[in-house]
This record gives structure tokens, C-alpha cells and sequence, in this order.
């Protein structure tokens, strides 16, 4: 198998974007093999793969694209991490509601569309000081964060029953899903983090056009 240029992968739960590579480069015996944009081994979706010298050297074009997500966010405790990955701290029975309606959802999410400042959580992979932020975390160094700027197009309700908020996110590039249903957790007033977390597009490329990591064999190449 010696195709080359971009593949479009709908990456499964459990593994990190690193181990698509890996596994493509035994697969195609390619090692000029890189990414658009890491997702985080708990979440699914489109993942941009270039492949050969010429494919990598032009990732970076996708960068920068606006992105699509779903992410379920669970209400009523918080992790560490944002998601649940982490240690789940502050978790409440799931019976209290809070007296959250459908209603004060929408309200909420309102004032997270627009253009936004935003702290990148400690566990990511953005560097301060030449330091990756989830390294220091790690050691259980927490340190201060210069806020970002992104931009939110649009935040859409897609269902809500509790403890579980689904919601649909047409971000910038650099927006952390995980911040935002921290934040959004913290408005409602009863914390939450991240359940699932699915990338539906990176500008106009489409998860629905993606490929199971399973089925690379039969895969569509993009020139």
C-alpha cells in the first residue's frame, strides 16, 4: 500500500491520535506520517492525516479551520481534567437537579456564543515556558495561564436530561471543549466535565465522509 496525501479518519475512543499514526505507518510502511489537530484518547471524530513528505508539509492549511463538536457534558460534579479521564471531585447525587430547565440551558449557552477569553486547561498539550501545561499538571504544578481569545459561531441544544447536556459547538481553532462545559457548569452554578466529546468537522471536511480507523484498507485518498 503506497498511497499518499490526506486521509480523513474518524478516530475511535481509547487510543491517542499518536497510535493512528503508528498504525498507519505499519500499515502503509510510510513514516512521513502526521496530524491536524490531536484529540484527546477519550474523545472520537475527525482526525486530517497527511501522509508522505508533500501531504505533511501542507497540515498546517487545516490548523486554523473553524471546528465542529458534540460533546456531552455531564452536570453535578467536576474532574481535574475537565473530562472523565480525570478524578471527579465535587460530585453530587444524581437526583438533585438543581432546578436546571431546559430554559436556563438556553439562557446559559447564549452567553458563551461570540467572541470569548478563554484559560487553557492545565492538562493540554499547549506549552508555556517551553513546558507542555499537562506535564507540569502532572507533577501537580498548577500554574498561571494567559487567557485566549476564541470565537464561538454557535452553541446548540441538542438534548438535556439530567445529569447528561448534549450540545452541538462551531468554534475557532484553540477553543477547548473541556473549558467550555467546565465554565458552563460553573454558570449553571453545579459543576460538570466532559462525558463524550466527538470533532464532527474541520472546516469543510466532514466526519460523515471519514473512515473507521478499522476499514483503512478501503479508504478514500484526498489529493
Amino acid at each position: 500500500m503506497n498511497e499518499t496525501g490526506f486521509l480523513l479518519i474518524d478516530k475511535p475512543a481509547g487510543i491517542t491520535s499518536h497510535d493512528v499514526i503508528d498504525r498507519l505507518r505499519r500499515i502503509t510502511g510510510e513514516k512521513r506520517i502526521g496530524h491536524s489537530g490531536t484529540l484527546d484518547p477519550f474523545a472520537t471524530g475527525l482526525l486530517i492525516i497527511g501522509v508522505g513528505r508533500e501531504a505533511t508539509r501542507q497540515l498546517d492549511q487545516f490548523l486554523k479551520m473553524d471546528k465542529q463538536y458534540r460533546a456531552v457534558v455531564r452536570l453535578g460534579a467536576t474532574s481535574n481534567t475537565g473530562d472523565k479521564t480525570g478524578m471527579i471531585v465535587d460530585g453530587k447525587p444524581e437526583i438533585a437537579d438543581f432546578g436546571i430547565t431546559e430554559a436556563r440551558i438556553q439562557t446559559t449557552l447564549q452567553q458563551f456564543t461570540g467572541k470569548l477569553q478563554q484559560i487553557p486547561p492545565m492538562y493540554s498539550a499547549k506549552k508555556v515556558g517551553g513546558k507542555k501545561l499537562y506535564e507540569l499538571a502532572r507533577r501537580g504544578q498548577t500554574i498561571e495561564r494567559a487567557p485566549v481569545s476564541i470565537t464561538i459561531s454557535s452553541l446548540v441544544l441538542v438534548s438535556y436530561a439530567h445529569p447528561l447536556l448534549t450540545i452541538n459547538v462551531h468554534c475557532s481553532s484553540g477553543t477547548y471543549i473541556r473549558t467550555l462545559g467546565e465554565d458552563i457548569g460553573a454558570s449553571l452554578g453545579c459543576g460538570a466535565y466532559v462525558e463524550e466529546l466527538t470533532r464532527l468537522s474541520i472546516g469543510p471536511y466532514q466526519l460523515n465522509d471519514a473512515v473507521k480507523l478499522d476499514m483503512i484498507t478501503g479508504a478514500t485518498w484526498k489529493d
